[in-house]
């Protein structure tokens, strides 16, 4: 397979590398894929680690990307879940292949 290398066609690429390609925005997809919705808090303590400024930079950027849907309720005291949009679901599949890619390859050696 040839591959056209014009910056016109690896964009789409490039973008979607982009999206899934920050240090958290991984493992943040992967427990939102588990669940239908899930809180902030309990998102936090599933990704051991993060900030809670980094979990909200990462999840405002993918809310920008249109992968992540916010969901503020009108309560007191406030509630906010988080969700896969429709297109975030659509990534669910690929970071699979990606991962089973990942751990096929991982402790090859050098060829």
């Amino acid at each position: 397979m040839k591959y056209e290398m014009s910056m016109d066609r690896l964009c789409p690429a490039t973008f979607a590398f982009q999206v899934i390609g920050g240090k958290w925005n991984l493992p943040i997809l992967a427990c939102l894929s588990e669940e239908e919705n899930i809180r902030y808090n309990e998102l936090k303590r599933r990704l051991s680690g993060i900030t809670g400024t980094t979990l909200t930079n990462c999840l405002k950027d993918l809310i920008d990307n249109g992968i992540v849907h916010r969901l503020q309720y009108n309560e007191i005291p406030p509630r906010v879940e988080y969700s896969l949009t429709p297109s975030g679901r659509e990534l669910v599949p690929l970071i699979q292949s990606i991962v089973a890619w990942g751990e096929r390859n991982i402790t090859a050696p050098d060829k």
